[in-house]
């Protein structure tokens, strides 16, 4: 009998790692499908000859690969900076100054991201496919965050954008402040 609670206690503290897993398993096969989906339609959209949509393919997983980096780690700060600021609390100094100017480097990454991304594709499509290309990515970051707004029940603050999460009702803040 005690193994067994043994193998109880063993397997209610790995289950939540496991769904964690999981999770994240999930999410990736749907993101891989998306993306899928995606290079299909700018295919199409843009009248891709086979050599450019295979260079665009390259371009798009190297340079996701950076950008999904950056917005993970730009989110980590977020949420780091939301746990910072919560009322009744004080904040760490020190702490936020590092996630603000962690938040400012990031937003220079990004940028410069975007502009080498723009360069590498300024090789192969033309001026046009490239200006169509930007606004379908677009279109599609701003269908994904509406998706997890209302995969969150539709709350979402303004100027929230994609990867900020918002707190659920009721929930409290936690206490005390742990320096970053």
């Amino acid at each position: 009998m005690k193994q067994f609670w043994v193998l109880v206690a063993v397997g209610l503290a790995v289950a939540p790692r496991l769904a964690a897993q999981e999770d994240t398993a999930n999410a990736e096969r749907l993101r891989a499908q998306i993306e899928e989906r995606f290079s299909q339609h700018v295919q199409r959209e843009l009248h891709l000859t086979p050599d450019q949509a295979v260079k665009l393919r390259a371009s798009q997983e190297r340079f996701g690969t950076q950008r999904r980096t950056l917005m993970r780690q730009q989110m980590e700060r977020r949420r780091a900076l939301e746990d910072q600021m919560q009322p009744g609390v004080a904040a760490n100094a020190d702490s936020v100054k590092k996630l603000m100017d962690g938040n400012q480097a990031a937003r220079a990454q990004m940028f410069k991201l975007e502009q080498d991304e723009d360069r590498d594709m300024a090789g192969y499509l033309n001026p046009v496919q490239r200006a169509r290309y930007q606004q379908m990515r677009e279109q599609l970051m701003r269908r994904v965050t509406e998706m997890r707004a209302q995969r969150r029940g539709g709350r979402m603050r303004p100027g929230t954008g994609p990867g900020q999460r918002v707190r659920p009702e009721g929930r409290r803040p936690r206490p005390g402040r742990r320096p970053i």
